[in-house]
C-alpha cells in the first residue's frame, strides 16, 4: 500500500499540522517517524542534538500507532527527551561522564506520561552537565559555531532542525526559554509544580520545572492535554480571539540587553498595539532587584544537597563551573537562604496584585542573539527572576539580528493559569506572523 504523503517535509510540521494530517488520512506516523530520522542522519554530524537514539523502537512503535485509531492527542508525534530524564530503553548520562552508560531503571513519569499521550520517542537530547553551565557538544542549527543556548540544548536544536516535532526540556534559570529564542522555535515552561519531576535528575528541586519545545504555540495545548488538562478551546481561531491585556516590562537589566534585542522588543510592543493588545507598562517594584541573586543563592544551596553524592564520590569529574556552583552553596547560609525565600514570596504577592491588570507580561528573553563559541550557553539574566516566581513562561520568535541569527521575546503569565498564558501567547504569535 502506498503511504500518505502531505509535504515533501513532513519533519517540518508543528504537531498540530502533524496531527490534523494524520486525521486527515494524508500522513501517517511512520512517515513523519523516518522523515525525522532522515533529517538526523542529514544533520547530526553537524547540529550533534542527541546523546542517543532509539530508531527502531521509534519505527516499530510509528507502525504499531497506525494500525491503531488517532485518539491520543500525540498520536505519532516524534519526541525528543531532554538526557536529564529518565528512560529505561536508553541511556541516560545527566550530560556527564559520572553516569556514561547509565540505563535507570524504569522511564520518567513525564516520559510514561508522553507515550501514553501517542507521543514515539526518537531518543535522548544532549543536555549540558547536570542542567548547569557546561555544555555538550550541540551546536545551533541557524549557525554552528554559535551556541544553541542551554541546559536543553539538544531539545531546542533538534525541533529548530525539524530532528523531532516537540522536545522535552527543564527550566531552572533560563534552560528552556533562552535556548528557544536562541533556536528560533516556540518554548513553554510551566507553572512551577505543574507537571511531576519523578525520574528527572534534581538540580534544585524548588526551582526545577518541566518545559517544552515546539513548533507552535497550539503545541503546547497537544502536550498538556496528554497530562491530563481539558483542551484550550480557540487557539485555531487566536488570530480573531479578543486582543488580551499585555504589560511590557524591561526589567531594570535592560542595559545589558543589546541594540537589535532593544530595538525588536519596541517593534514588538509597537505591532501588537497596531494589531488590537491593549498595552500597557509593568515598572518592577524594587524589590524585583533582588529576585536574581536569591534564584541564584537558593539553586546554589539546593545543588549542594541534590549533587552530595557526585560531589563526595566523582569530585574529579565534576566541571569547574559546577565546582564553582557547588562552593557558591556552601557559603549561603541559614540566613541567606531564608532571606532569599522571603523575598520570593513578596514579589510573588506582589506580582499577583499586579495581574489584576492585564494578562500577560511582555520581556526580553535573551540579552541578544545566540553568543558565538560552543563553550558556554549564554547569560539567563532575563529568566532567573520569573523562574524563581514560579510563573508560565513562553518564549516566541520575533524576528531576527544583524547577523541574520534569531530574537525572540518572553511572555509571562500568571501562576498556576497556564491554559490562559497559552491562549494569550497564540493571538501574539498570530499578531507577530501577520
Amino acid at each position: 500500500m502506498t503511504k500518505p504523503h502531505l509535504t515533501p517535509d513532513p519533519h517540518l510540521l508543528s504537531a498540530t499540522a502533524a496531527r490534523a494530517a494524520m486525521d486527515a488520512g494524508k500522513l501517517d506516523a511512520e512517515t513523519l517517524i523516518r522523515a525525522c530520522l532522515a533529517r538526523i542522519d542529514a544533520r547530526q554530524n553537524v547540529v550533534n542534538a542527541w546523546a542517543a537514539l532509539g530508531r527502531l523502537e521509534a519505527t516499530n512503535r510509528a507502525q504499531a500507532l497506525d494500525r491503531l485509531s488517532r485518539q491520543t492527542p500525540l498520536h505519532g508525534i516524534p519526541l525528543g527527551v531532554k538526557d536529564l530524564v529518565d528512560t529505561a530503553a536508553l541511556t541516560t548520562t545527566y550530560g556527564s561522564p559520572i553516569y556514561r552508560g547509565h540505563k535507570p531503571k524504569k522511564d520518567a513519569v513525564c516520559v510514561k506520561t508522553l507515550v501514553a499521550g501517542g507521543a514515539v520517542v526518537l531518543g535522548k537530547t544532549v543536555s549540558t552537565e547536570f542542567a548547569y553551565f557546561s555544555p555538550g557538544p550541540t551546536s545551533n542549527p541557524h549557525a554552528p559555531a554559535h551556541t544553541p543556548g542551554g541546559s536543553s540544548s539538544g531539545s531546542a536544536a533538534a525541533v529548530a532542525d525539524g530532528q523531532a516535532t516537540i522536545a522535552i526540556g527543564t527550566q531552572t534559570a533560563g534552560s528552556v526559554i533562552r535556548p528557544a529564542v536562541y533556536c528560533g522555535v516556540a518554548g513553554y515552561k510551566g507553572s512551577n509544580g505543574w507537571a511531576p519531576l519523578d525520574g528527572v535528575k534534581p538540580l534544585s528541586p524548588t526551582l526545577d520545572t518541566l518545559g517544552f519545545f515546539a513548533r507552535a504555540v497550539a503545541d503546547f495545548d497537544l502536550i498538556r492535554r496528554a497530562f491530563g488538562a481539558k483542551p484550550i478551546p480557540g487557539l485555531a481561531e487566536a488570530a480573531t480571539a479578543p486582543p488580551p491585556r499585555i504589560a511590557f516590562c524591561r526589567t531594570s537589566h535592560w542595559a545589558l540587553a543589546d541594540e537589535d534585542t532593544k530595538r525588536m522588543f519596541e517593534r514588538v510592543v509597537v505591532k501588537l498595539s497596531k494589531a488590537g493588545a491593549r498595552i500597557g507598562q509593568y515598572d518592577a517594584p524594587p524589590e524585583f532587584d533582588g529576585l536574581n541573586d536569591a534564584q541564584i543563592a537558593i539553586m546554589a544551596k539546593e545543588a549542594t544537597r541534590a549533587l552530595a553524592g557526585e560531589r563526595e564520590r566523582h569530585a574529579d569529574q565534576l566541571s569547574d563551573k559546577l565546582k564553582d556552583l557547588l562552593d557558591r552553596g556552601d557559603k549561603v547560609g541559614v540566613r541567606e537562604e531564608t532571606a532569599a525565600k522571603a523575598l520570593t514570596t513578596k514579589c510573588r504577592n506582589l506580582l499577583a496584585q499586579a495581574f489584576r491588570d492585564f494578562d500577560l507580561i511582555l520581556t526580553p528573553a535573551a540579552t541578544g542573539a545566540a553568543p558565538a563559541g560552543l563553550d558556554a550557553t549564554g547569560d539567563p539574566v532575563f529568566c532567573r527572576a520569573w523562574t524563581l516566581l514560579g510563573n508560565p513562561c513562553l518564549a516566541l520568535p520575533a524576528g531576527t539580528a544583524a547577523n541574520g541569527l534569531p530574537l525572540g521575546v518572553q511572555l509571562v503569565g500568571r501562576m498556576g493559569e497556564d491554559a490562559e498564558a497559552i491562549r494569550a501567547a497564540a493571538w501574539v504569535e498570530a499578531a507577530l506572523a501577520a
